[in-house]
C-alpha cells in the first residue's frame, strides 16, 4: 500500500516535470523577436531620432577674456551646445547664448566630421542665431510648423547636455503660446513648453515631432523645477534665420524713452472708457545719437517725461512688453500716432520712430 502510493508520487512528479520542459521549450520557440515587443511609443522615438540624427550639431566655441590675467594677455574660455544644420549648404540654427561673443566657433557632425564656423548673425532679443560650416554633403533637418502642434503630443529633444555628445530625450508638449524673458530683457512669446528633459549643453538643439519635423529650438530650462522646459517655436526661428542670413542681424524700431509699467487712475479709466488699466510711464528721454538729426523720436515728437503711453499705432499699450511687440522693423521711420495721458488729458501724439541698434 504505501510502495504503491510512493510510485503514483513518483510519477506524478514525472508528469509534472516533462510538461513544465514541453511547455518551456515551446515558449522559447515561440518567443518573438525583439522588434516585435517595441511599442509605438519607442518605434515613434526611435524612428524621429534617427530621421533628425544626421543634421544635429554639436558645437564648441572659444570666448577671449582678460579675467585673471593682464589686459595685454587675454585668456580663451570655452563652451558648447547643440545647433541643427537647416540648409544643403551649411546652415546652422542654434541659440545666440551658446555662440554670442564667440572668438571660434566648432562644429562636429554625428558622423564624425569637423569643421570650423562662421557666425552670420545672432539675435539676442530673441536667443536665436545662424552660424555655417562648408562641409559638404550635409543633411538638413525637415522643418515643420509651430502653429500645427498640440498640447500633450510627443516631441522628441536631441542635443549634447553637457558635452555628451547626441542625447535623446522624450516628452509631451506641456503647453502653448507661453513667454519667456531673453537674456537682453525682452521677452520671447510664442514658447513651447514640454517636459522633454533639457540640460546645459542641449541649448540650440532640435525639438521634434514624431515624424521627425523640427517645431522649435531648445533653448532653456527652469532650475530647481523638473520637467519645465522651454524651446522657441520654428516659426519664430524661421523669420529670425531668414533676417540673419540676408542681413546679419534683425531690425527693430525704438521710439528713445525710458519708461516703466503703472496702473491708470480708476477715475480715468472710466472717464475715457479705455479698454485698459495701465500703461507705460515715461520717465526719461534716451540721449540722442551724435550727429544724428531727430535720433530721439519721444523728444521730436513732444512725449514728456511722466507721460502715460496708452495707445501705439491704434493698438492698446498696457505695459512695455506690449509696446516692444509693436516695435517691430515695419514702423522705422513711418509717422505713428502715440496715445498718451498727460495729467487729465488724453493726447495723441505722432511719432516717427527710428531703427534701433541691437
Amino acid at each position: 500500500m504505501n510502495n504503491t502510493r510512493f510510485n503514483a508520487i513518483n510519477f506524478d512528479s514525472e508528469f509534472l516535470s516533462g510538461d513544465f520542459e514541453t511547455n518551456n521549450s515551446q515558449a522559447t520557440t515561440a518567443t518573438p523577436s525583439d522588434d516585435y515587443l517595441l511599442d509605438a511609443y519607442s518605434r515613434a522615438v526611435i524612428e524621429a531620432a534617427e530621421k533628425i540624427s544626421p543634421s544635429v550639431v554639436y558645437i564648441e566655441i572659444g570666448r577671449n577674456t582678460n579675467e585673471g590675467r593682464a589686459r595685454n594677455r587675454p585668456r580663451e574660455i570655452g563652451g558648447s551646445g547643440s545647433g541643427f544644420v537647416f540648409t544643403p549648404d551649411g546652415f546652422i540654427l542654434t541659440n545666440s547664448h551658446v555662440v554670442h561673443g564667440a572668438s571660434k566657433i566648432r562644429v562636429a557632425l554625428t558622423d564624425g566630421r569637423r569643421s570650423e564656423a562662421e557666425l552670420i548673425g545672432d539675435d539676442p532679443h530673441t536667443d536665436l542665431a545662424v552660424i555655417r560650416i562648408t562641409t559638404p554633403n550635409l543633411v538638413p533637418a525637415q522643418l515643420g510648423n509651430s502653429q500645427s502642434i498640440r498640447v500633450g503630443q510627443l516631441v522628441i529633444a536631441v542635443g549634447n547636455p553637457f558635452g555628451f555628445q547626441y542625447s535623446v530625450t522624450a516628452g509631451v508638449v506641456s503647453a502653448l503660446g507661453r513667454s519667456l524673458r531673453a537674456q537682453s530683457g525682452r521677452l520671447m512669446d510664442g514658447v513651447i513648453q514640454t517636459d522633454a528633459a533639457l540640460n546645459p549643453g542641449n541649448s540650440g538643439g532640435p525639438l521634434v515631432t514624431s515624424h521627425g519635423e523640427v517645431i522649435g529650438v531648445n533653448t532653456a530650462m527652469i532650475l530647481p523645477a523638473q520637467g519645465i522646459c522651454f524651446a522657441t517655436s520654428i516659426d519664430t526661428a524661421k523669420f529670425v534665420a531668414g533676417r540673419l542670413i540676408r542681413d546679419g542681424r534683425v531690425s527693430r524700431s525704438y521710439i528713445g524713452i525710458a519708461g516703466q509699467n503703472v496702473p491708470l487712475p480708476r477715475r480715468i479709466v472710466h472717464y475715457y472708457q479705455l479698454p485698459l488699466e495701465s500703461g507705460v510711464l515715461v520717465i526719461s528721454h534716451e540721449s540722442a545719437v551724435e550727429g544724428k538729426e531727430g535720433s530721439n523720436p519721444a523728444t521730436s515728437a513732444g512725449l514728456l517725461a511722466g507721460d502715460v503711453i496708452i495707445g501705439f499705432d491704434n493698438q492698446p499699450v498696457r505695459g512695455i512688453d506690449d509696446l516692444h511687440k509693436l516695435l517691430t522693423d515695419e514702423r522705422i521711420g513711418k509717422k505713428t500716432p502715440l496715445m498718451v495721458i498727460r495729467g487729465t488729458q488724453k493726447l495723441t501724439l505722432e511719432i516717427v520712430p527710428l531703427e534701433a541698434d541691437n
